[in-house]
């Protein structure tokens, strides 16, 4: 990894569950040299199969994707030995990540004000839930509470009259998990001009809020926003899904929705809807979205799915699959995307595959793995 982009670097992570291992996960991958620092009982993610009430499962890969490529250190930090210890490894780290909440890091002196002060060439790196200031700073989070739930995004995902779903596992851990890696790459550029580190904090909830902020910065603007409508009644019939004849279904992607209307109606071989006077132009399509789409509805129940997408790709339709997990696994473009990778095992273990994190760089293949056994290293650099 002589070429890794962070070759050098030295992280200590104290993280647990997803959101801090994530940032450290990156790092990893992008060759820094990460101290995974774990309790005697280990990081709780990796018994998560068990918490859900699954026992027989042959590796964690909830705990892989983000713990892949580290060593792990077991410490425990409520003995004055071991504290030193991290102490001491923390000392000569470029970078501390942490997720555990503000309280419990000030017991044990590891808190940003402390740390900060003893080294001030660390870059410390913090996701809580709720943020560093405010009534609910030590509030339990996870990112299904504060990214989704206390964020507005749940809500504001679906109709007004309709209770959300639950968020897909790690989802907002991971987008947050980013947030804070780019913040913490910031920092260690600043670093190299001014000698001196600095605190990095983001929130599960304030990623949250960023990444509906087109909503909310029309509502803080101008005190309203258009609700999420059911897919029958969308207000852009030509950029929602649609499900043909075999089961499997596409997105539409025409956003310029007058522009593209006529290559649109040639590729399903409907022109004669161009003459329907409900459908002239983009707002009377707006107004009249749940005719149209079940216009649409129908006409695409009779043909399967290559047909359509066949007929969109001869006229220039933009158009993406609705895919299922089974379907990305195996979509030609995700594999040449290197969404997923070889995984290095350990001694004994098959081979297998996961997910790479998003970023590559030009010239540099990592090696990914292999996932730490806990307390598999020592405690030094």
């Amino acid at each position: 990894m002589s070429n890794a982009p962070l070759q050098g670097v030295k992280v200590v992570e104290l993280g647990v569950w997803v959101a801090g291992p994530a940032v450290t996960g990156m790092l990893a991958d992008w060759g820094a040299d990460i101290l995974k620092i774990e309790p005697p009982t280990g990081d709780p993610q990796r018994a998560v199969f068990g918490a859900l009430g699954v026992g027989d499962q042959v590796g964690v890969p909830p705990f892989e994707i983000d713990n892949r490529g580290k060593r792990s250190v077991v410490l425990d930090l409520r003995n004055d030995s071991d504290l030193e210890t991290m102490m001491t490894l923390i000392s000569e780290a470029d970078i501390f990540v942490t997720n555990v909440r503000p309280a419990g890091l000030q017991r044990l002196g590891l808190d940003a004000e402390t740390l900060t002060a003893k080294f001030p060439r660390l870059i410390y790196g913090i996701i809580t839930g709720y943020g560093l200031t405010g009534p609910d700073v030590d509030k339990a989070g996870y990112d299904i509470g504060a990214f989704w739930a206390r964020s507005g995004l749940a809500h504001t995902t679906v109709a007004p009259d309709e209770l959300p779903p639950g968020l897909r596992s790690g989802q907002g851990d991971h987008t947050t998990g980013m947030a804070l890696a780019s913040g913490v790459m910031a920092a260690l550029f600043d670093r190299e001009r001014t000698g001196k580190g600095r605190v990095v904090s983001t929130s599960l909830l304030r990623t949250g809020i960023y990444t509906i902020g087109w909503d909310f910065g029309v509502y803080l603007r101008y005190g309203k926003r258009q609700s999420t409508r059911p897919r029958h009644r969308n207000t852009a019939p030509q950029m929602t899904c649609y499900r043909c004849a075999d089961g499997r279904a596409f997105w539409l992607l025409g956003l310029e929705a007058d522009r593209h209307w006529p290559g649109f109606l040639k590729a399903i071989d409907r022109q004669d809807l161009a003459a329907v006077e409900n459908f002239k132009n983009a707002r009377s399509r707006a107004v009249n979205a749940e005719e149209i789409i079940a216009v649409l509805d129908a006409h695409f129940a009779t043909q399967d799915y290559a047909y359509w997408t066949s007929r969109f790709d001869a006229e220039d339709v933009w158009w993406a699959p609705l895919n299922s997990i089974p379907d990305a696994i195996n979509d030609p473009q995700v594999i040449a995307s290197g969404a997923f990778i070889d995984m290095t095992p350990q001694p004994g273990e098959a081979p297998y595959r996961a997910v790479n994190s998003p970023v590559d760089f030009d010239g540099y293949n990592p090696t990914y793995g292999p996932v730490p056994n806990l307390g598999q290293h020592e405690p030094k650099w």
